[in-house]
């Protein structure tokens, strides 16, 4: 990244005069009695100026004594003068102390974030491939939640197969041009797609094949995840953010914690999870741990975990907004703080200005706005334990997101009897999701 620091210019400030000094006053009294000497208009002028004769000639007993008001009429003190100029110098010390706290705070932030410029070289060998650019405006973000145990704090949920990670996470984000709505689209860890060939950390390349999803991660990190998706669902991803265990956790503190509403105890020892049933706030550690739980809840499915975490999101959207957190500077930093922390993407948001300008462009989305859906699958047809789209209504979906066409979302029951009944007349097409405003706890 280009440093674009500055230093502010230096500046001296301080008292300039003499404030007992008031030379060349002349005695008021003789003033009245004769006529005015030559030059005796250029010395009033110069005394009620402010100004001083250098040569200091003129005085006498009329002279006036520091403090008093100057014969020619009102005006401040020569110790008026003396203390307004420290005011003045005092002020002056003040903001520059501000803006240099500021200043240190941005290149703080600034420079927590990762820049993975690797990513950005792999695809630009792959441009003719990739699908154009849109030109509505809108944008697409790829959110990965890397698995990886590297880094401080992130051991204790295992060790790193031979070095390797994988996207436990991955959603689309999809944001519209005129910024008034947001879709989440998840996509399935187990889905099981054509992953290209992909450029290996070392200097190898794997061979085009038919494997689930998140194994796109583990083979050619960001890039090979991007071009998948890519391929997949033609839409063109503009930026990307990787972030790990460590950030989730981080940001979640950040806010306060999130409330989540339980019907069961949860007891998940692989998740390093146990609460109890009913309404809590969770805090990072046990965020975590809800989000990523999967064995002990509900029927054990990736499916059920996605759905876990798109509620999740859409709590921690409902905090960050009703809370003043972006009005708050107080508030804002130690969450900017915790976003950039644990945060690598690719050089064209890897400032903090570019991640405020996004924040800025969307931070007044309605919560109801702000929608979190998965990609229509179903079980693969060669492995159960395995996801496949449904078509067509994956590719209507992929559609809609191309072409930043609305996108509605209706409760997974709408949907189901909607499927079982056959489809609506009407010609917008509904997926089942959620929306940030629905909340976890009604």
């Amino acid at each position: 990244m280009t440093d674009k620091a500055g230093t502010p210019g230096d500046g001296n400030a301080g008292p300039q005069e003499d404030p007992d000094a008031s030379a060349g006053a002349a005695d008021p009294g003789a003033d009245r009695e004769r006529p005015a000497a030559p030059g005796a208009g250029d010395a009033a002028k110069a005394r009620d100026g402010g100004e001083e004769d250098a040569g200091g000639s003129g005085g006498g007993p009329g002279d006036t004594v520091p403090g008093d008001a100057h014969p020619g009429g009102p005006g401040p003190s020569g110790r008026s003068r003396y203390w307004l100029r420290w005011a003045a110098f005092g002020t002056s010390i003040v903001v520059l102390a501000a803006a240099g706290a500021g200043w240190w705070f941005y290149r703080k932030l600034d420079a927590n974030i990762t820049t993975d410029t690797s990513t950005a070289h792999e695809l630009e060998v792959y441009e003719r491939e990739r699908p154009t650019p849109a030109q509505t405006g809108a944008r697409n973000i790829l959110l990965l939640g890397s698995d990886t145990r590297e880094g401080e704090g992130n051991d204790r949920y295992g060790k790193d197969e031979a070095g390797s990670q994988r996207s436990d996470t991955t959603i689309l984000l999809h944001i519209s041009a005129d910024r008034q709505s947001a879709t989440a689209m998840s996509v399935p860890r187990d889905l099981m797609v054509t992953i290209p060939s992909c450029g290996k950390p070392d200097g190898t390349r794997t061979r085009e094949q038919v494997a689930q999803f998140n194994w796109a991660f583990q083979f050619g990190g960001a890039a090979c995840t991007i071009r998948t998706v890519e391929r997949f669902t033609g839409i063109r991803i503009d930026h990307h953010m990787v972030v790990d265990f460590r950030g989730f956790k981080d940001m979640v503190d950040a806010v306060g914690g999130v409330e989540v509403c339980l019907e069961e105890p949860i007891d998940d020892r692989a998740a390093r999870l146990e609460l109890p049933a009913g309404r809590q706030t969770l805090d990072g550690e046990e965020a975590l741990g809800y989000v990523r739980a999967r064995k002990t809840l509900g029927n054990g499915s990736d499916t059920e975990r996605m759905e876990r975490q798109q509620q999740f999101l859409g709590a921690l959207v409902n905090k960050v907004q009703s809370n003043g957190v972006l009005l708050n500077p107080a508030r804002l930093y130690p969450v900017l703080d915790a976003a950039t922390g644990s945060l690598t993407t690719d050089p064209g948001l890897d400032s903090l200005k570019e991640l405020y300008d996004l924040t800025r462009s969307i931070r007044s989305v309605p919560s109801e706005k702000v929608q979190f859906l998965t990609v229509p699958r179903q079980p693969y047809h060669l492995d159960p334990n395995r996801d496949e789209l449904v078509e067509p209504e994956a590719s209507e979906l992929f559609e809609r997101l191309r072409e930043d066409a609305p996108v509605t979302v209706v409760p997974k029951e709408e949907k189901e009897r909607e499927q079982a009944t056959g489809r609506p007349p009407s010609p917008d097409p509904t997926f089942s999701g959620t929306t940030a405003a629905e909340g976890m706890c009604g």
